[in-house]
């Protein structure tokens, strides 16, 4: 049988206005990585989840497998995803 191709756990916290959200999110579709889109525009919770896990308020925040990246790095993210 051939190896299962192990899933990422990928979340991306972003906002609807922020062109570097866009562009991380553009990546992982470019590279088909499954990915939950969360919109802490919208989402209290999950905004307070975002500044726990990353110690600040800026977006997008990416959690690549509990690995979290600030900003869009696109390197770090290929690094993580294998890619």
């Amino acid at each position: 049988m051939p190896a299962k191709k192990i899933e990422n756990k990928v979340a991306v916290y972003s906002t609807p206005s922020c062109p570097y959200c866009h562009m991380a999110k553009d990546f992982l579709k470019e590279n088909k990585v499954k990915f939950e889109d969360i919109d802490v525009s919208k989402d209290r919770v999950k905004a307070q989840e975002m500044i726990m896990k990353s110690g600040q308020m800026g977006v997008p925040v990416v959690d690549i497998n509990g690995t979290i990246i600030i900003g869009f790095d696109k390197e770090q993210m290929k690094k993580l995803l294998k890619l």
